[in-house]
């Protein structure tokens, strides 16, 4: 049985790590290349870092925060945010990242999926989708989630898989920063439509909340910041409680 992942996500502006609500709102938490640090020591599986300003303002990605963090982590690195080309998915994984996330492109560019997949395989591509509720469906937003783009989240998903996304980033905007728990009916049924990793995003409020969406939304990881970052919940005690509880985690 594949174990299950642990995920700290570190929003980055201006070079530094925030947090908010629903995107807005955001409060300074720390250094980035110091917190990277800190969860790669504590037992993350993983780290996403994502550039949330990149896009809006037509920058290109953070390469050399890249090249930082990656010196200073002995785990994965999942890096989004300004990516518009080919080449930058390439100067990103020379860098140090083990996958980048692409986002508002995706929309921009159906054919990069593809040229990328040929070059560096799906395994490298995550695609994330932030997902805000609308009379009772889940639409897609971009540009950081100031933009609806008009499309159902369900469809979208399974247009990104089979363009060669070999993972998905599931954020619920809705729940994002709120800690009142993953949207579940979202993860599973997302879960049942594609072959790929589900990777839940937006809620996480305790440890409890975590295990629903790895139980009953069947995601295949859980990406969190706020309890991390306020030091809510350990990495190490989340683990021994998801042990505890049956589902199968990395210690």
């Amino acid at each position: 049985m594949l174990t299950r992942r642990i995920i700290p996500c570190l929003d980055i502006l201006d070079g530094r790590v925030v947090k908010g609500k629903r995107f807005r709102n955001l409060v300074d938490v720390g250094d980035p290349i110091d917190l990277a640090a800190r969860y790669s020591a504590e037992g993350a599986d993983e780290l996403v870092l994502l550039d949330i300003s990149a896009t809006l303002d037509g920058r290109k990605p953070f390469f050399e925060t890249v090249s930082r963090v990656a010196q200073k982590v002995a785990i994965p690195l999942t890096i989004g945010g300004g990516i518009k080309t080919l080449d930058d998915i390439l100067e990103l994984l020379r860098r140090g990242a083990d996958k980048v996330t692409l986002n508002t492109v995706l929309t921009q560019d159906p054919w990069l999926l593809g040229k990328a997949t040929d070059r560096v395989g799906s395994q490298a591509l995550v695609a994330a989708v932030d997902v805000q509720r609308a009379n009772g469906s889940w639409n897609v937003h971009v540009r950081s989630g100031t933009q609806d783009a008009q499309l159902d989240a369900i469809e979208w998903v399974k247009t990104v898989v089979r363009r060669g996304a070999g993972e998905i980033l599931v954020t619920s905007i809705d729940r994002d920063g709120t800690k009142s728990g993953y949207d579940v009916k979202l993860l599973k049924r997302i879960s049942e439509e594609v072959h790929v990793p589900v990777v839940a995003s937006g809620g996480a409020g305790n440890e409890r909340q975590i295990l629903e969406a790895l139980k009953d939304g069947n995601a295949d990881a859980v990406l969190a910041a706020s309890i991390f970052h306020f030091n809510e919940i350990s990495i190490k005690n989340l683990k021994l409680y998801l042990q505890n509880e049956g589902i199968p985690v990395r210690l």
